[in-house]
This record gives structure tokens, sequence and C-alpha cells, in this order.
């Protein structure tokens, strides 16, 4: 029984991380909160936006440089196509950048018009939403010495069990969303590139499927991996001049989602680690 906790600890499953109980009070604490849509500058109640169109999701993002950020942009252009064909009204992300920061990150991962972003440079809407402050979010010191011990899992427990799953993969899990992922960065030339053949956008042959033994896998050994590692090289390290957080209480800031349906969140998560983000699978589930 120990073993069994263990390897559902190492492969990242949701048994673990539930999304957070659903209550109307993660909604009404947004309730006057306005953001500024990246693409014409308008500005967007979040309350009133979401009870509009129904069902609708907003996502609380981090800054745009960070994995958790990237991660969730990724996972919803890849599941935009199933989410729409079951009606979703709206998709808001928060982005603790400036709007010039989140367009630039809007054209890094080619994201569609349907995703509105919006801008949140000092985080105020996933602070007022609950998301989790990182380690030692009062204390005066360097920030980046907070970020580097919430790698090593100072107040962000997820954080290692998540990194480590990206490594060992997981058999239940999913990967189409990371082969989407990994095709948009091959044909914007990030490295790595060869887990993929691609004929134009289309995948023809992809690596992971080879791998022997587990190569049937729902999610492959280093196969999220490899994403993360396309991601911090080509967006988060060599991006980071327009990426990096403009408010330093963002740099450890983690994120959340919510889908609200007719005028109820049905689906509340909260990340609780670097890497720990919304499995988009469960989130289909309750639309």
């Amino acid at each position: 029984q120990k073993m069994s906790l263990v390897l559902v600890t190492l492969l990242g499953s949701s048994a673990l991380s539930p999304p957070v109980t659903a209550g109307a009070n993660r909604l009404t604490r947004l309730a006057g909160v306005s953001l500024l849509r990246v693409s014409d500058g308008s500005p967007v109640e979040l309350v009133p936006a979401l009870e509009a169109a129904s069902p609708s999701l907003l996502v609380l993002g981090t800054y745009p440089a960070d994995f958790n950020m990237i991660e969730y942009l990724q996972k919803l252009r890849h599941y935009l196509p199933e989410m729409e064909s079951r009606g979703i009204g709206r998709t808001l992300v928060a982005v603790n950048g400036s709007p010039a920061s989140c367009t630039k990150l809007s054209t890094l991962l080619d994201l569609p018009a349907s995703i509105e972003l919006l801008s949140d440079p000092r985080g105020e809407a996933g602070r007022l939403f609950g998301v989790s402050r990182g380690w030692q979010p009062e204390a005066e010191f360097n920030p980046y010495a907070k970020l580097f011990g919430m790698l090593l899992g100072l107040g962000a427990v997820r954080t290692l069990p998540s990194v480590i799953a990206g490594y060992i993969g997981n058999p239940w899990g999913a990967n189409a969303w990371i082969e989407t992922a990994l095709a948009q960065g091959q044909c914007a030339g990030r490295w790595p590139d060869v887990a993929l053949t691609l004929e134009g956008n289309t995948v023809q042959r992809n690596a992971f499927d080879e791998l022997p033994l587990v190569g049937g896998w729902g999610r492959r050994p280093l196969e999220l991996a490899t994403l993360r590692l396309q991601t911090m090289l080509g967006i988060s390290v060599q991006h980071w001049s327009e990426l990096q957080p403009t408010d330093e209480r963002t740099l450890t800031q983690l994120g959340g989602c919510m889908l609200v349906k007719d005028g109820e969140p049905t689906f509340v998560w909260l990340d609780d680690g670097i890497c720990h983000t919304a499995n988009f699978e469960d989130l289909l589930k309750v639309m």
C-alpha cells in the first residue's frame, strides 16, 4: 500500500491533488475586478464576463516566462477545439505581465484569438482568488532565493513530484497536448526538435511511440520533460528580457483556474507547485 502511494505521487496523479471544492466564494472574491484585454486594451470585468457566457473558463496565470503560465496556455491551445465543441463561451487568461509581454507570449505560442489574454502585472486577481503566493511571500529577502526554495519544494509541495513525473511518465496519463505543444515548438524553431517528424504542421512520426515497453503509455518517460526543456530554452531563457515579471511579488506566485457554468463555479483548481497545473481531462468531464 505504501508503494502504491509513492507511485501515485511520483506519477503526478490528480488523485492526490483534486480540484478545490467548487464554491461561489471563489467567484465572488473577484467581484469588481477589471483587467485590460491585451488584444484591444478594453477593460473586462471578470465576474460579469464569466456569468454572461456559460460555460466560461478563467485561468489565473503567473508571469509570462513561468513554466506554469506556459503550460496552461499550451494545454488551452490543444484542448480549446474540444472545449468549443462542448459550448465553451469565453476563455479568459489573466497573465501577470504587461500587455507587451502578453502579446509576445501569445506570438511565441501561436495562440488563437479566442483565448483572451488579460494583463495583470501585479497579480492582484490571482491573490484575490486565493492562489498560493509561494514560499515566505512576506519575508524581506531576495525573491529569487525564494524561488530557488520553491524548486526544492518549500512552500510548493507538489513541485518535485510534478517535475519527476515529467521524466518517469505515467501509463494512465495524457500525451496529446504534449505532442501538440512539441509540434508548435518545432515549427517555431525551438530545440529539442527531434522528437517529432513533421510534414508542415502535421505530425508524421512521434519517436516516443517507438520506445520499447512504454511506447503505449498514456504519457511516456521523458516526453513531458522534453517539452519543458524546449519551453525553458526556447521561451523562458531566450526571451527572458521580454517575459520577466515587472512586479517581483509575482515571481513566486502560483496560479489556478475556474470553470463557471450557469453562474456557479463547477471546477476550481489551485496550483500547489511549479509545473503543477490543472488536468484539463478532469475539467472536460464537468463541462
